[in-house]
């Protein structure tokens, strides 16, 4: 029984990174109405950080009560520029110290994705230590961690954990902290705001658990 709660709460986890992750693309009215995506992280964060739920349930508020266009609007001043980027969403930025994108932290990120078994896509855009990635990269180990304790592999089940806890201590959860306050600082826009919010806390609470 145990093992089964253990198993449900890593499920949780993992879906949490995932609709984060999620939360950090291009905002598509239609396309997370049809995903169900802040009820559906709502509902995981209920399950493994209820601190978070307040923020996650203003950003499905927010969301719905704001105009696309004003959405996508916000997320490129935010994210994307063409000019200063108010909060970039690249690990190296915060971790590097030189404020550049691609630094030897983004090579050890690619590092770990590659030994992990992932390529990135040639069609996606963005860097390999973007916010939304690494959010996805956290749902992956975890996923496949659950999946290897369903299978009774505890040896997979112990190399994907290491992974993930190198990942999430060294290359993740130091700047993510630092990035929500820039989005916080940059933005009057509520759904962003209640983003910034959602992830701090919950990454916060993760670092303790």
């Amino acid at each position: 029984m145990e093992n089964h709660r253990d198993i449900t709460r890593e499920r949780f986890r993992a879906d949490s990174y995932r609709f984060l992750s999620a939360c950090f693309c291009l905002p598509q009215k239609e396309l997370f109405s049809q995903e169900d995506i802040f009820k559906s992280l709502t509902h995981v964060l209920g399950g493994i950080c209820p601190e978070a739920v307040a923020f996650s349930s203003q950003m499905e508020k927010a969301f719905s009560e704001a105009k696309e266009e004003e959405l996508k609007v916000e997320y490129a001043r935010l994210f994307v520029g063409p000019y200063e980027l108010k909060a970039p969403p690249y690990g190296s930025i915060y971790l590097d110290g030189e404020r550049k994108v691609m630094g030897n932290s983004t090579m050890e990120v690619i590092k770990l994705y590659e030994e992990a078994g992932l390529v990135m896509d040639k069609d996606f855009k963005e860097l390999p230590d973007h916010i939304a990635v690494e959010l996805e990269f956290m749902y992956y180990l975890i996923h496949k961690e659950v999946e290897a304790l369903e299978r009774s592999e505890k040896d997979k089940a112990t190399a994907l954990k290491e992974t993930r806890n190198h990942f999430f201590n060294r290359l993740f959860s130091p700047w993510v902290p630092p990035f929500c306050e820039k989005m916080k600082e940059s933005t009057n826009n509520p759904f962003y705001i209640n983003l910034a919010d959602c992830l701090s806390t919950f990454i916060t609470n993760q670092s303790r658990s």
